[in-house]
């Protein structure tokens, strides 16, 4: 008998194809990442394996302009990520750590359509029907026009979807599908590839918005091949500490939207809460009167939002200090303890320096450079800001203090939760109209900071 032709191996991680196996990815560098892929032998006929029409090129004055209107998914948090709503024919992927409340959102989503009037399929490969019912009516989410399905045979699912035409389709998880077109274990990679590209043809055919769940890996990446993440439409990402009530939804690629939408919501018992002022939750318990606190305005898209920087620095009793930062970047706070050291003249050679976002939040931006350098100038000399003062700016090497972008927006949000100062760059200051009741004060360089942001103890 003759032996049967392998199907060539592929790259988990970029998909880049070979004819045989290889220890190391030429493209991306990996190793060990080459997978067999299905033999053509081996696959049967099936949804993913139809071949399309024949189609010719057109130019796009032979294209007709059809008015794709979006659908509200009735939670303004998550429409604002999406960019307005889902899009008929979309692909969707949801991935978040275990526990973080995916699950929890999409059946939410699936409650508001349904009670809207939009068809909605809900496909759980982990779960029984029962304990979808379970969760259902803790969530109050028993809306009648919802449908579940508990099942995890690909091609049972399309023939359903198919069959129910829905608005929207949520498969919980992808990694939890199998196709008899691929002969390796649910959650390989061969069988999510698979089971993905058949979910976009289903996608853009049907003009269903297909929403996949997806695993995490223990770096926060959505687990299996790389190319999943080009294959769909949108990437979202649920993030935030399991042990605090605050959860953040972020987009990390929309074809249809903005990608630097923030959407908050609160984790209670009955389910997931909107948080519409988000800066108002993110400062509630902040101290005041103490060193080592300074509030920062960040923009996450068109939203700001105000945070609470937080620094102790303390004489260390070894011989090398300890250094932490907790939803920052630690080689960022490195770089500017060293700037407050060498262009301040602050000593720090010899302390342990702790810096945390307050509220579990995991930002990024060089506008809050400013408030961290506050933060910790203000522990070491062990003297309190003032409550009523954010501070905006990037520090660069020299300990200049640069402008930064949204400064009107972020200090508005300021002077609406009642801030009285705002300490800034002074390029921006001499620019910039303050709101009423807002001081501006503009300075150019963090050696200002004694004269301007302490406010020594009486």
């Amino acid at each position: 008998m003759a032996k049967e032709k392998s199907g060539g191996f592929f790259c988990s991680e970029c998909g880049y194809e070979s004819v045989k196996w290889l220890g190391f990815c030429p493209v991306c560098k990996s190793a060990n990442t080459f997978v067999e892929a299905p033999s053509a032998g081996k696959r049967k006929e099936g949804h993913a394996s139809r071949v399309p029409s024949f189609s010719k090129p057109v130019t796009l004055d032979e294209v007709e302009a059809a008015e794709t209107s979006r659908i509200s998914v009735g939670i303004a948090e998550l429409d604002r990520v999406l960019g307005g709503g889902i899009v008929p024919g979309s692909l969707i992927l949801l991935g978040g750590d275990p526990g973080i409340g995916k699950s929890t959102l999409l059946m939410m989503v699936c409650d508001r359509l349904a009670r809207a009037g939009q068809a909605a399929l809900y496909v759980s490969g982990e779960e029984s029907l029962s304990q979808l019912k379970m969760r259902a009516q803790r969530m109050h989410t028993t809306s009648p026009g919802m449908r579940f399905l508990s099942e995890t045979h690909l091609e049972n699912i399309l023939d359903m979807a198919e069959k129910e035409k829905p608005a929207i389709l949520v498969v919980d998880s992808i990694q939890t599908l199998y196709s008899d077109e691929g002969t390796s274990a649910p959650g390989s990679v061969t069988q999510v590839r698979e089971a993905t590209y058949a979910l976009m043809r289903l996608a853009k055919e049907n003009s269903i918005c297909v929403v996949l769940i997806g695993h995490v890996t223990k770096e926060g990446v959505v687990a299996g091949p790389r190319m999943l993440e080009h294959m769909v439409d949108t990437v979202l990402y649920f993030e935030g500490d399991r042990s605090s009530a605050y959860r953040m939804i972020r987009s990390v690629k929309n074809r249809f939207g903005a990608t630097n939408e923030l959407g908050v919501f609160e984790m209670e018992e009955s389910g997931l809460k909107e948080v519409p002022n988000p800066s108002q939750y993110l400062l509630e318990g902040r101290p005041l009167a103490t060193s080592g606190s300074a509030v920062t305005c960040l923009m996450e898209g068109s939203r700001p939002m105000l945070l609470e920087i937080q620094a102790l620095v303390c004489k260390t009793s070894f011989g090398n200090p300890r250094r932490t930062a907790a939803g920052l970047d630690y080689n960022r706070v490195n770089l500017l303890m060293a700037v407050l050291e060498k262009r301040a003249g602050i000593s720090l050679s010899d302390c342990d320096a702790y810096v945390n976002v307050a509220g579990g939040m995991r930002v990024n931006d060089p506008s809050m450079d400013l408030a961290v350098v506050a933060a910790l100038y203000s522990s070491a000399v062990n003297a309190p800001l003032d409550d009523q003062t954010i501070y905006l700016g990037e520090v660069g090497l020299s300990g200049e203090v640069r402008s930064v972008s949204g400064s009107s927006a972020r200090i508005e949000e300021a002077a609406r939760l009642g801030f009285t100062r705002c300490v800034l760059a002074e390029g921006s200051a001499k620019k910039l109209k303050a709101p009423a009741g807002m001081k501006l004060v503009g300075i150019r360089h963090i050696q200002s900071l004694k004269s301007e942001l302490i406010r020594p103890e009486q």
